[in-house]
């Protein structure tokens, strides 16, 4: 009886590490197709930036909220919509500006503002995302560097990715 458990506990755990091996060699592109490539492929936004990186440099915690305006155009001939605005941590917002209206907040999901949106940027369009971050949303521990990212998901599932960096200082 004792060799049978020995067994079935070292089947499980070679079982456990080839599944692990498995997954962490899984992509979402289809068979046969070079996995970085397509990979990428499949998340290449068709909007446009003037820039992806906004550095803000050294922000103080003193001064309050920074924020930051990318321009985003719609470079091509069709109307793409956007269904979604999503930041990676919840001291940072955004908003969708074009010209006097804008939409949001929009924030990390699940954790305050909504990220569905909806919002048509017409053939040729511009559209500015408003970035605000708030120094003092994580408290004294929050100061160092920072680096958060804003993504803009297209109907088709294509993201445009933006982000803000900076060094928090009390």
């Amino acid at each position: 009886m004792k060799k049978s458990v020995i067994v079935t506990t070292a089947l499980i755990i070679l079982a456990g590490g080839g599944f692990m091996w498995w997954s962490s060699n899984a992509t979402d592109a289809p068979a046969g197709a070079p996995a970085h490539s397509q990979a990428e492929a499949y998340t290449k936004s068709a909007l446009a930036a003037s820039e992806k990186i906004y550095d803000f440099g050294l922000i103080s915690m003193k001064k309050g909220n920074v924020n930051y305006a990318f321009k985003v155009t719609n470079p091509t001939d069709k109307d793409i919509m956007i269904n979604d605005v999503a930041t990676s941590c919840m001291c940072t917002t955004a908003y969708l500006v074009e010209g006097i209206k804008k939409l949001g907040p929009f924030g990390m999901p699940g954790m305050g503002p909504s990220t569905k949106t909806n919002k048509i940027i017409k053939a040729g369009g511009i559209m500015y995302v408003d970035v605000v971050f708030d120094p003092n949303a994580h408290g004294p521990a929050g100061v160092g560097p920072l680096e958060r990212e804003i993504q803009l998901t297209e109907a088709g599932g294509s993201i445009l990715r933006l982000e803000i960096k900076g060094m928090v200082k009390p």
